[in-house]
């Protein structure tokens, strides 16, 4: 008996030694039969075969080539042959190997196959871009791969994401049971965004009970978007309203203070954008290790030379105008036109190229928000401009009479207060800032001449609605507007969203002249 069942063994084992041979799969290249090598790239990507890569790496670049006997070889950049089995070389030519192409079907096997070999891969990040692509492709034939790298995945995330992948397969695959399916739409459900919403309106010949829990969860997963747009318009709204900070906080010092319509504020935002192309061509040509820190720089360079050109502005033109608003207003508007064409003489028409340094490049995501870094970095700024000009003023002698002049002229001057030399030194802090926000809108804007021209407008009127000279009426005029703008764009478009804003401000200033909060003193009684 024993003798009987050894002589069946023999017989028996190559047939098993053959059900689990590779080279079955291997030789499926070589038969050019496409059938055949899309299940042999599956079921070598399930197998984890360590061959594997090799194979879909050539297929892919167009390298794997066959002898007559069915070897199979990988082409190099220099022309030579290498068995793939071996790694050795091989004496070959094209008149001796046949080349292994590929058709749609095969394409889709490689495909899903290169993406369930990433999800053994030693980096966290490859395994979870793996886990992700098979989310979005949700193959059925990824399905056994994505089960056993998941139970061997040892990092949260990842998991979550494969966990993810396998429930979508799940979902489309015909042979799964209800339960398991169930099962899957819940993890597909907490996912949340788009992609999965548009993945459980597409299952296929789903059952009642299926079809039930895909519709509860697109309808959960609507809600939750909505939440995130509401979010995002409001981080937007936020962004736009730190750049109105930036551009009219300024303004808001020198109205507040002296009354002087500055048709010219835009233009010290031009230079200021200006300052910050001329240091990074500087930091380009002579230090491109700095190039990081090149904004940094450019800070308080623009804020020097702008308040210089402020100051010699009041000094030259301004102080010879107080107490005609009109002529203030016509000389500053002439002043903002040569200081355009000045700009255009001497960097040309043209936009001008200002880079990002790499720190404030790139996106946070949040949930189903995606946060850009430029104009996180932005909003952090305006509010550090902000409390820095707060303690100025608050704190230091240039802010007490600078307060002093506000609220009485008169009386300040017979203190002994200098007003004109207040007027020239707050008319550059109010240039200076605004060239620090021509600074942050050169890496959301295009530089060029009539870069200031653009925010003038909305400036006054973020004062306006503010309080003129109340820097916390300007703050939040300006975070308002912004966000009130944002939320109004989708409905009425950018330039219809722009009128309105303009007609509810007008309204506003109808019931409220001052705006939000008015000053007391001299600014009240004008």
């Amino acid at each position: 008996m024993r003798l009987v069942l050894f002589l069946i063994g023999l017989v028996l084992l190559p047939a098993f030694a053959r059900a689990g041979d590779p080279s079955n799969a291997y030789s499926a290249f070589a038969s050019g039969d496409y059938d055949a090598m899309a299940a042999a790239v599956t079921e070598l990507a399930a197998a984890a075969d360590p061959h594997a890569g090799a194979v879909i790496a050539a297929l892919q670049a167009g390298r794997l080539y066959a002898t007559e006997d069915g070897a199979l070889l990988i082409r190099g950049d220099d022309g030579n042959y290498t068995d793939l089995l071996s790694g050795k070389p091989v004496a070959a030519d094209e008149d001796t190997v046949k080349k292994i192409r590929m058709n749609n079907a095969v394409r889709r096997a490689v495909e899903a196959a290169e993406g369930g070999l990433q999800l053994f891969a030693a980096d966290p990040a490859t395994r979870r871009a793996a886990a992700e692509t098979l989310f979005k492709s949700h193959d059925t034939a990824a399905l056994s791969a994505l089960t056993r790298a998941r139970a061997k995945e040892r990092d949260p995330s990842v998991a979550e994401a494969m966990a993810e992948a396998e429930a979508a397969a799940i979902v489309m695959s015909p042979d799964a049971p209800e339960a398991a399916k169930l099962h899957a739409v819940a993890v597909i459900r907490a996912r949340g965004d788009l992609e999965a919403s548009a993945l459980l309106a597409s299952i296929p010949s789903p059952t009642p009970a299926v079809a039930a829990a895909a519709h509860n969860g697109i309808v959960a997963i609507q809600r939750v978007l909505q939440l995130w747009d509401v979010a995002e318009s409001v981080f937007y709204g936020l962004s736009l309203g730190s750049v109105l900070l930036l551009a009219a906080i300024g303004l808001a010092i020198t109205f507040g203070v002296m009354g002087v319509i500055n048709m010219a504020h835009g233009e010290m935002v031009m230079i200021g954008a200006y300052v910050t192309f001329v240091v990074q061509e500087i930091i380009r040509a002579h230090a491109p290790g700095l190039f990081g820190a090149s904004v940094v720089i450019a800070v308080p360079l623009a804020f020097i030379v702008a308040g210089a050109i402020g100051i010699a502005i009041e000094r030259g033109l301004i102080r010879f105008l107080y107490g005609r608003p009109l002529e203030t207003l016509l000389a500053t508007w002439g002043l903002s036109l040569v200081l355009q064409q000045a700009v255009r003489s001497i960097f040309g028409p043209t936009n001008r190229d200002v880079g990002t340094p790499s720190w404030m490049s790139g996106a946070l995501p949040l949930g189903g928000l995606t946060i850009t870094l430029n104009r996180l970095t932005i909003i952090l700024f305006a509010l550090a401009v902000f409390a820095a000009l707060m303690a100025l003023l608050r704190y230091t002698s240039l802010g007490l009479k600078m307060r002093a002049v506000t609220q009485n002229r008169a009386m300040a001057a017979a203190m002994g207060i200098r007003t004109p030399w207040i007027d020239a030194l707050t008319f550059g802090l109010g240039s200076g800032v605004a060239g620090m926000a021509g600074v942050a809108l050169s890496q959301i804007d295009n530089v060029s001449p009539n870069l200031g021209q653009g925010y003038i407008i909305d400036s006054f009127m973020v004062v306006v609605f503010g309080g003129v000279g109340n820097l916390w009426g300007t703050a939040l005029g300006a975070l308002l507007l912004g966000i009130v703008n944002k939320f109004l764009e989708p409905f009425a478009g950018a330039v219809l969203g722009k009128i309105a804003v303009l007609v509810l401000v007008i309204l506003f200033i109808q019931r409220r002249p001052r705006g939000l909060f008015p000053l007391k003193g001299r600014a009240a009684e004008a």
